[in-house]
């Protein structure tokens, strides 16, 4: 697949996934959960240049940091993503303004080392940033699911009815959104 053809890619499922998560959102309890991300991961290691063959100390460097800033931005979205749990113990996710600012420290820090990988003089592929991405949608994917069963209830019947959510004591309620 060719730079242009991954990097409309790349924007088209970052926008998917963004915009899906603002509006509230079922947290199944499938475990495929970790499917796109393998996807995209599968796609950009089978490109070539994902190292520089002439900078590989310095690609190399880019890549890691590049998949630790994703690791980072997948495991601030998911903390800071509201989680709630209904009396039938369907379990409810929400982005919240601070994921948002995840998002955009995120994708400062990205073209940051963009920008140094330039300067270096280091020939910088889509592949690089497709399995960032699938980093930042497989780390937050595993930590909702991983929150997601601690709000399940335990046994149908708790007291009052309601378990309880992340975020709770939030100023203004939230609708839920069905899609």
């Amino acid at each position: 697949m060719s730079g242009l053809m991954n990097t409309a890619l790349i924007l088209a499922v970052a926008a998917v996934v963004i915009a899906r998560q603002f509006g509230a959102r079922r947290i199944g309890s499938d475990r495929r959960w970790w499917i796109v991300p393998a996807v995209l991961a599968v796609m950009a290691l089978r490109e070539p240049g994902v190292i520089d063959p002439h900078h590989q100390i310095e690609a190399s460097l880019l890549l890691g940091t590049e998949l630790v800033t994703a690791l980072a931005i997948g495991a601030g979205w998911a903390w800071t993503t509201r989680m709630w749990a209904e009396p039938d113990g369907a379990v409810w996710s929400r982005s919240t303004k601070a994921a948002a600012a995840v998002w955009a420290a995120g994708i400062c820090l990205r073209l940051g080392l963009f920008g140094i990988g330039t300067l270096v003089g280091v020939h910088q592929t889509s592949s690089a940033l497709m399995l960032g991405l699938a980093v930042t949608l497989l780390v937050r994917s595993g930590l909702l699911t991983w929150r997601a069963q601690s709000l399940r209830p335990a046994v149908t019947g708790q007291s009052q009815g309601r378990s309880p959510a992340y975020g709770d004591g939030v100023g203004r309620a939230l609708r839920k959104e069905r899609l």
